[in-house]
């Protein structure tokens, strides 16, 4: 197929020295951007006395997004010799279909799509900078994971606020509803509002519009300012006009579907990332005509429905795991793996939430009768929880007080912000996307803090080389929970174990003398309302926590057939420590208390004492 054309190279400015540093230019970027080089952003402290180690990015960040980005090149390289592949399409019947090669085209343009990084201002940061097969395309960068918590965005240093969550099964999410069966003020209960459904850990991404969270999740980072970073989401129609795999997309969405008339100033506006003073509160600075501007939105939804498909395919959610073997008749679980199994139905209740297709069987001695369910569980309920969990001071966000080169400050609020999850979403409040429903505003008290029940699929999943995410290792670092607090599954299991029979009235980094932190001493949560009270003191033996883990390890896809690019990895495994303790010499002090919430992220009233949820 002789479709794939590079476009004509455009004379461009020189590259200024401290481009090296701020975006070493990918290999597969068609044109460098042509702004003055900015200064890097970097508001974060160098040191902080009983910090170990000193300062928030970790020293070898740079040398570390740098491999990210040559190991995106490779995957990139791999998914245009496959369009290449392709045959000429052929369109048949009515409504018009590509017959035969179809579901094979929207894959590849969807993965193609993913690993490219000239769908940022800089042409340094793609969708897979923060989700690589060989992390269940979530974090690839084990010293991220293990300190900052989110990813550096097209401009450095800004990075988020929470957590990359896991690409894997993310397309079998429905759209975000509100049951109302479950809704029920009637005293003695407290107050519930149970919402399942959407996609990010705060629920934003509702799938209103395209009836697929997937997909509107995939239009999200495009302009968010601390992620890829666009001004404007017209600038994927115009760097995807750009793009060698052009054809590919017009034979996908149709011909002349990229065909819009942007203006001169087009490039010079998708150069400069998202929340520059320069803007003001203007979300379209591309001045399009009205038709121009509606072919742009159209081109952005197919941009979100090619990623949803590509990340529904068997390269992405490819129920290969142990378990789906042993579901299968075809694989026997270990001792541990079982016992793991039958404590995660049962005394763990980890199925109440992350569900398996069985039973839940929480009486001591009882035996589950249940069976299996036909379909291929997911290991969620698609809903939301306030696990509890204490704030994590190692979160980058948190220091993002002062304007960047581009006179944008992303957290003026500083240690002052809470992160309420579903709540600041259910407000439209700071840092959240708008709510599309009026109606679910007035529940927004009640879900404060709730953070989505992602699944347990693929949580273990981890480089071959580094077969595990446990410590001593070779293991490969990985973060857990909506703030990364957790730092392996033992941490993880360990926590939902004795969260309530180790709490310590203190902030995280300031455990009492003799406790060590995630072991003995539990923090105090960062919204202590809504709190769920399911969890917290499971009467879990160290052997039991262990065996959890042992089966939530044979969740990882790969074991029927290998998991596609997850040898990509080309970083360095990690040693030393304890799963136990894994992380703790990252903690670092935070304020001693912490700034009472600001007003403007928090609720005006005082938050509420925690209410258990039935």
């Amino acid at each position: 197929m002789k479709r794939m054309r590079l476009i004509p190279l455009s004379a461009v400015c020189a590259i200024l020295l401290a481009t090296l540093f701020i975006s070493p230019r990918p290999i597969s970027a068609k044109k460098p951007f042509a702004t003055p080089s900015p200064a890097v952003y970097n508001p974060y402290p160098s040191a902080i006395p009983s910090a170990i180690p000193s300062g928030i990015l970790p020293d070898d960040l740079n040398a570390e997004l740098m491999r990210v980005q040559r190991e995106i090149t490779g995957i990139e390289n791999e998914a245009l010799a496959a369009a290449s592949a392709l045959p000429t399409p052929v369109l048949s019947s009515n409504p018009p279909t590509i017959e035969g090669s179809g579901y094979l085209a929207v894959e590849t343009l969807g993965k193609l799509l993913n690993f490219d990084m000239n769908m940022s201002p800089f042409r340094n940061e793609a969708c897979a900078s923060c989700h690589m097969p060989y992390a269940a395309f979530s974090g690839p960068i084990p010293s991220v994971n293990l300190t900052m918590i989110a990813y550096p965005g097209t401009f450095r240093f800004r990075a988020g606020k929470r957590t990359a969550p896991r690409y894997t099964y993310s397309p079998d999410f429905p759209v975000l509803e509100l049951d109302p069966a479950l809704v029920t003020t009637t005293p003695p209960a407290a107050t519930l509002a149970a919402f399942f459904g959407g996609n990010f850990w705060d629920g934003r991404s509702t799938g209103y519009k395209l009836q697929s969270p997937d997909a509107e999740q995939a239009q999200h980072p495009p302009v968010d300012t601390q992620e890829m970073g666009f001004a404007d989401t017209a600038c994927i129609a115009f760097r995807i006009s750009q793009a060698v795999y052009k054809p590919l997309f017009e034979e996908v969405w149709g011909a002349g579907s990229l065909d819009i008339k942007f203006p001169n100033n087009t490039e010079s506006i998708c150069e400069i990332p998202g929340g520059a003073s320069v803007f003001g509160t203007n979300v379209q600075p591309i001045p399009l005509k009205a038709e121009d501007r509606t072919k742009a939105d159209r081109v952005y939804d197919n941009w979100g429905q090619s990623i949803s498909f590509f990340e529904r395919s068997v390269n992405v959610s490819a129920f290969s795991s142990k378990f789906d073997a042993f579901l299968a008749g075809n694989a026997a679980l270990t001792p541990d793996e079982m016992a793991g199994f039958n404590l995660f139905n049962g005394k763990g209740n980890c199925n109440s939430c992350h569900l398996d297709g069985r039973s839940t069987t929480l009486t001591p001695g009882q035996t589950d009768n249940g069976n299996t369910a036909l379909t291929r569980p997911l290991f969620t309920c698609f809903g939301f929880a306030n696990l509890g969990l204490p704030l994590n001071p190692r979160d980058a966000f948190y220091y993002q007080t002062t304007p960047d080169f581009f006179g944008f400050t992303p957290n003026p609020f500083g240690f002052g912000y809470r992160d309420l999850g579903l709540g600041q979403f259910l407000r439209s409040g700071f840092g959240a996307a708008d709510n599309p429903n009026s109606a679910w505003i007035p529940f927004a008290p009640q879900t404060d803090g709730q953070m989505q029940t992602s699944t347990a699929r693929d949580v273990g999943l981890a480089p071959p080389q580094c077969p595990t995410t446990e410590a001593p290792g070779p293991f490969f670092q990985k973060e857990f929970f909506h703030n990364g607090y957790a730092k392996s599954l033992k941490q993880l299991v360990h926590f939902y174990n004795t969260r309530d029979m180790f709490p310590e009235p203190v902030t995280s980094g300031n455990c009492p003398a003799g406790t060590i932190e995630k072991v003995n001493c539990w923090p105090t949560p960062e919204i202590p309302n809504n709190i769920d009270m399911t969890v917290g003191n499971l009467g879990l033996s160290d052997t039991e926590e262990n065996q959890i883990v042992a089966f939530m390890q044979t969740l990882s896809d790969g074991f029927t057939t290998p998991y596609p690019d997850v040898g990509t990895f080309t970083g360095t495994c990690m040693m030393g420590g304890t799963a136990a303790t894994q992380g703790n010499s990252s903690l670092i002090k935070a304020p001693m208390p912490l700034p009472p919430c600001a007003a403007a992220v928090c609720q005006a009233s005082p938050l509420p004492s925690p209410n258990p949820i039935p």
